[in-house]
């Protein structure tokens, strides 16, 4: 499977939780869009003449911008790239984005997901997160997005923040399951150092949930997810039965991917490109025919080392025959060694020949894929 990301990177409002590349100006928006254009006629060979089956427009708030400047991008890959019949093109929207005239906008570009950034469905959680919409605004976006077509919907949940008690987590799964949206993804709050709860953090006006109440939260995500028919495909994501998120999915399966935009990250195979970080940056090179990416081939060790992180996120697991066949018996002796103490800690556990984190392993996986690298 092959993918394109594009990443917007503009946003109304500081969202304080986030540490992803974006602005609050939007003096650039109109150049950027120009530059991401250039980019597509530039990178058109980077994952040579395949099908794409996945359109992600990320950011930043991708839903700033009007459906017709979003069709001029998709006009522009359209061009160049041979778009799967079947494609699955993701906007992420903010909930006050949302409107009938948008939503019809958008499913005539041929827009047919939604990823709606919603975090949390009670005004007070909104208000600390700094997030522009409403818990009405909340409710509303996904209806009005049913209404007109869109069924194929993601919603974004936070949970582990301090202050969230059990009883309101639950509510806010509740409200999830009445929507009858068919993809969640649920993310345990990180408070990163370069965003405003980090400065806050280092101020000592904010400190993280302690592991036993985020566990609590966890396992209830986990147990009432399943009791409603979803499946735990992912760390973080959930969905019903044929809704998967084809592009994050393709990232897990280590398929290739362009990456369009400041910040963007692409991979072919072989080599791993990331764009620079700063708007004016980014769209200078691209006029003046400068480098605005950087580059690494990857080694074999990088290769088994990513092959670990994107597969054990999943459902999917490693496969142990992948592993000797495509890295030989070295690196699967190294595995099976560093395996022994997750097993017995009922961490990961191995059928046939896959390899899975257990649910416990998905809630402490980042220190558990990190000790079986190969370094």
């Amino acid at each position: 499977m092959n993918g394109i990301y594009i990443h917007i990177p503009f946003c109304k409002k500081v969202c304080f939780y986030c540490d992803f590349h974006f602005t609050v100006s939007l003096k650039q928006k109109d150049r950027l869009i120009e530059a991401i254009i250039k980019e597509i006629d530039l990178r058109k060979d980077y994952i040579g003449n395949q099908h794409i089956e996945s359109i992600y427009l990320g950011g930043g708030t991708p839903s700033i911008l009007s459906s017709g400047e979003i069709g001029r991008v998709l006009n522009q890959i359209d061009k160049y790239f041979s778009i799967a019949d079947d494609n699955e093109i993701t906007l992420e929207v903010n909930p006050d984005d949302i409107n009938m005239t948008y939503l019809r906008e958008l499913q005539d570009i041929g827009i047919n997901r939604l990823s709606i950034g919603i975090q949390s469905f009670f005004d007070e959680d909104l208000h600390w997160m700094n997030r522009r919409h409403t818990a009405e605004d909340a409710e509303l976006s996904v209806k009005l997005s049913q209404d007109i077509g869109f069924h194929n919907l993601n919603i974004d949940l936070i949970y582990g923040n301090p202050g969230l008690s059990v009883e309101r987590w639950t509510q806010n799964l509740e409200t999830f399951f009445r929507l009858n949206v068919p993809h969640l993804s649920a993310y345990h709050l990180t408070i990163e150092p370069k965003t405003v709860f980090g400065y806050y953090k280092r101020k000592g006006r904010l400190s993280e949930m302690n592991e036993d109440e985020s566990l609590a939260q966890y396992e209830i995500l986990i147990n009432k997810m399943q009791a409603h028919g979803y499946q735990h495909y992912e760390i973080s994501n959930f969905c019903k039965d044929g809704y998967y998120a084809r592009h994050n999915t393709n990232y897990w399966k280590q398929g290739n991917y362009l990456g369009l935009g400041p910040s963007a990250h692409s991979f072919n195979g072989h080599s791993r490109q990331w764009n620079v970080s700063v708007n004016s940056r980014y769209i200078d090179a691209i006029k003046n025919g400068e480098p605005f990416y950087e580059s690494e081939d990857l080694t074999e060790n990088d290769r088994f080392n990513e092959y670990l992180l994107t597969r054990l996120r999943t459902m999917w697991g490693i496969d142990t025959e992948e592993i000797a066949k495509n890295f030989g018996e070295k690196y699967l002796e190294h595995l099976n060694k560093r395996l022994i103490k997750f097993k017995k800690a009922d961490y990961v556990k191995a059928i046939n020949n896959k390899i899975y984190l257990t649910e416990t392993g998905m809630f402490v996986s980042d220190s558990i894929i990190s000790e079986l690298f190969w370094a």
